[in-house]
């Protein structure tokens, strides 16, 4: 792949990850903002573009308007599609606050990548979530695995909307590529979890692992499951597949299958005694039942389609495609706590 490579949400958690990985290969990256003055203000986009001299240009890049990523695609060869909102919680209006920035946004940055006429190649960031919605949809599909050839069956706009939000926003994805001159790849990856480049504390996944660290879980965690991958590994799938002829399809990018005590004792292992408020135990179900909708947000639904059901996956496929071999989750929980330490958000 050839430099320009347009990055959408490159100022986000994963996005941040990307922009790294482009610019340590020597890309030069035209890095889309809604409000590129504010993002240019950020210290550590500013020490990248020291570092990086030159390799940076930001454009302005909104989801909403159709017209505003043309500029952005001028000269281009890549694009790197990663902005959508990932939010499970707090959720007033649905439609707006994800389906149609996820949706039309998507629609909009392909239409750019159209008018462009230079694209060869556009790697867009989907989610476990179009895979599966309920971990208990694991009980419909052969061998109990999710794999790249599943959809999510079971979410909606009422249901589990950001999952839905990602199934559509795929789809809409993969019915826009088909018979154009361009080559779409997808990336699907679980829960991501690591170390920030920026110094945002408000993605779901670093307040999951600061609030894990800090004490909001003390009495005990739900019995809640999840596939974890390094937010490192996850930006290295992204340039892998936008640099390699034979990617094609769906990759689904998550390495392992963890609890919310798993991911707890893994974290306590790498913290030692430093921080005694991470949980020990498990809350039983019927008290995840009482307190779930009140503490953390969650309906009784989904709880009854989630709760003690753990989730698998099958990776060969990004592993064999793209090369792709995911660092130990042990060390992926040391680099985060030491980064929340740094950044005082622990």
């Amino acid at each position: 792949m050839k430099s320009p490579v347009v990055l959408t949400g490159g100022t986000g958690y994963l996005g941040a990850q990307i922009l790294t990985e482009l610019l340590t290969k020597g890309y030069t990256v035209h890095l889309t903002a809604r409000n590129p003055k504010e993002k240019l203000g950020l210290e550590w986009l500013k020490a990248l573009m020291k570092k990086y001299e030159g390799q940076i240009k930001v454009f302005k890049g909104d989801l909403l308007d159709q017209d505003s990523f043309d500029e952005a695609m001028t000269g281009a060869k890549g694009v790197i599609h990663a902005a959508s909102p990932f939010r499970i919680e707090g959720i007033k209006d649905a439609q707006k606050e994800l389906i149609d920035p996820a949706k039309k946004g998507t629609r909009n940055v392909l239409n750019a990548v159209e008018r462009a006429e230079t694209i060869e190649k556009v790697v867009v960031t989907s989610s476990v979530a179009a895979i599966h919605g309920d971990a208990i949809d694991i009980n419909n599909v052969e061998a109990s695995v999710f794999s790249e050839k599943h959809w999510n069956t079971s979410s909606s706009l009422t249901h589990q909307p950001y999952s839905y939000s990602k199934k559509v926003a795929e789809q809409e994805a993969w019915k826009m590529s088909e018979n154009k001159p361009w080559k779409l790849v997808t990336i699907n990856p679980g829960f991501i979890v690591g170390p920030s480049v920026t110094d945002r504390t408000d993605s779901t996944s670093i307040r999951l692992v600061a609030d894990m660290l800090s004490g909001r879980f003390k009495q005990g965690v739900p019995d809640l499951h999840f596939v974890m991958v390094d937010v490192r590994d996850v930006a290295k799938a992204h340039v892998l597949a936008l640099e390699n002829d034979e990617a094609e399809g769906r990759h689904l990018c998550a390495h392992e299958p963890m609890s919310m005590l798993d991911l707890a004792e893994g974290l306590r292992k790498q913290a030692g005694d430093e921080f005694p408020k991470i949980p020990k135990k498990q809350l039983p179900h019927w008290l995840t039942y009482l307190l779930g909708p009140l503490m953390i947000g969650f309906s009784w639904t989904f709880l009854k389609n989630n709760l003690g059901i753990p989730v698998y996956v099958d990776n060969s496929k990004i592993r064999s495609s793209l090369g792709l071999e995911f660092r130990p989750m042990s060390d992926t929980l040391n680099d985060q706590i030491e980064q929340l330490k740094k950044d005082g958000a622990v």
